[in-house]
């Protein structure tokens, strides 16, 4: 093929069709801002309870490492939260946290779905508790991991305040 007939050739390169993403496809390699810095989605979490269905985005800048919650509820909820350092054992009806006490609000059981760095917790099912401030500003979650119990901290954030650009898929 000349380069007159590569250049006027009716043959059309296709490039994969990018889909836009919302809170709820967001897809390891996507980029997300949030507060004016930009995170790697580098692992999914989708959990299920019964017929219920919420997410977990692992956002990495450099070593920081937050949290993207997701669901739809009645409406849809939003949270940014970082794995703190607070032994548990246990799901108490109550936990003390920097001076505040947070209430328990719910607690279940979900089977849990990992991709990319989440992958080695794929086909788990973990028992997990949420955690709610006198205020209703902060949360705590906790979620049992074998004998491990993480906790996680974190608040509400509005769909505005993200943007999200889809990575290659």
């Amino acid at each position: 093929m000349g380069l007159f007939s590569r250049l006027f050739s009716n043959k059309k390169t296709e490039t994969p069709e990018v889909k836009e993403r919302t809170v709820l496809t967001i897809q390891v390699g996507d980029i997300i801002t949030f507060d004016l810095v930009d995170y790697e989605v580098v692992g999914k979490i989708t959990y299920r309870d019964g017929s219920y269905e919420w997410y977990s985005y692992q956002l990495l800048e450099g070593t920081n490492i937050k949290w993207l919650s997701a669901e739809m509820d009645d409406e849809l909820e939003l949270g940014i939260y970082e794995t703190i350092k607070l032994p548990q054992d246990s799901f108490p009806k109550q936990i003390e946290y920097e001076g505040t006490i947070y209430h328990k609000d719910e607690e279940g059981e979900a089977y849990v779905t990992g991709e990319g760095r989440s992958k080695n917790i794929n086909g788990r099912t973990t028992r997990y508790a949420e955690y709610i401030s006198e205020d209703e500003e902060t949360y705590l979650s906790l979620e049992s991991w074998g004998s491990e119990v993480e906790v996680s901290y974190g608040y509400d954030i509005e769909a505005y305040e993200i943007k999200i650009i889809a990575g290659s898929k």
